[in-house]
């Protein structure tokens, strides 16, 4: 266990834990659970600490969101905020046991998963960007149906951070994506070196900023780089991630919840009936107590907002957050 302290009035704590779950099927071996990172904040409350499980993007990992939780964190006390690798993603593709189909459904399973194997309450807040915001929604959507059993209760909030709700078809997309995991399939296994790497799509006409954050995704495998993630895997998760609506959920949310979604300003994941149709449900939807939803747009940023405007996302998720009165 790793132990850091921040610098301010708030206690911090980084875990990293990959636990071991009971057997869910007639086996003899146990299952094991996602990989996750614990920031906490406490004020000398820990009875009444709430729960936040932050999820991150496609190819991406929790620590992708240290920064930004670490700076929410200190705006917050009483809180523990998990950040999740999702299945086929950072310490979580090292994990046996998760298996096929690789779907949001089975994404947002690992997540009950999780919460049941480390005996934590259900979540009182589930923050997620891009992938992991509809795997923060399907989330919702299979605790309100009772998929994992009576005890599990929906999320009081849901953050939805550059994600659209809807099916995604590809004359929405740039094919910037599909273009970027057609082209890691190709590479040679192992990669040469990192530099290899990135040189090399620089070539293909890749951003080099792009490029160099896709080697980040490499971890030293004797004399050449392997990928921090199961390839295939995550193909398949975005395949789901393009095929799956969640428009019904927003027209219904289960009473006493929040869905919020963050709209990037320059994000190129938005079209105009997307955008209307959630703003239009939003006005129709401002009850809490019936299931609300709210949008807000994140200025001066694209599709990346931790990174491209983390002061704004930070200031629009801190000023709405969940209130930790009890």
């Amino acid at each position: 266990m790793a132990t850091r302290t921040l610098t301010n009035r708030f206690e911090s704590r980084f875990l990293i834990r990959v636990l071991e779950s009971p057997s869910l099927f007639t086996s003899s071996r146990s299952l094991q659970t996602l990989a996750y990172e614990e920031v906490r904040t406490s004020s000398g409350n820990r009875k009444h600490e709430s729960t936040a499980l932050i999820l991150h993007g496609l190819l991406g990992s929790g620590r992708n969101w240290r920064s930004f939780s670490r700076s929410l964190a200190s705006s917050l006390s009483d809180w523990k905020m998990m950040l999740v690798d999702l299945r086929n993603h950072g310490r979580s593709s090292e994990v046996e046991g998760i298996n096929p189909p690789h779907d949001l459904v089975n994404s947002a399973k690992d997540l009950a998963d999780l919460v049941k194997a480390s005996g934590w309450n259900w979540p009182d807040v589930v923050i997620g960007h891009s992938l992991g915001g509809k795997v923060a929604l399907q989330f919702m959507q299979s605790c309100a149906r009772g998929d994992y059993g009576q005890s599990a209760s929906p999320p009081k909030q849901l953050w939805v951070l550059d994600s659209v709700p809807g099916e995604v078809k590809a004359e929405q997309s740039d094919g910037e994506v599909e273009k970027v995991l057609m082209t890691l399939q190709s590479l040679p296994s192992p990669i040469p070196s990192r530099k290899w790497l990135v040189d090399h799509m620089v070539e293909l006409g890749f951003s080099r900023s792009l490029s160099e954050w896709i080697g980040t995704n490499l971890k030293r495998s004797g004399d050449s780089e392997t990928w921090a993630f199961n390839l295939d895997g995550a193909v398949q998760m975005f395949k789901s991630y393009r095929e799956t609506s969640y428009w019904s959920l927003l027209e219904n949310p289960p009473k006493e919840t929040e869905i919020s979604f963050v709209i990037a300003e320059k994000s190129d994941r938005w079209d105009q009936d997307t955008t209307t149709r959630l703003e239009r449900i939003a006005k129709q939807r401002q009850s809490v107590s019936d299931g609300k939803v709210a949008t807000h747009v994140l200025r001066n940023s694209g599709h990346w907002v931790h990174t491209d405007n983390p002061k704004g996302l930070l200031e629009i998720v801190s000023s709405n957050f969940l209130s930790t009165q009890k």
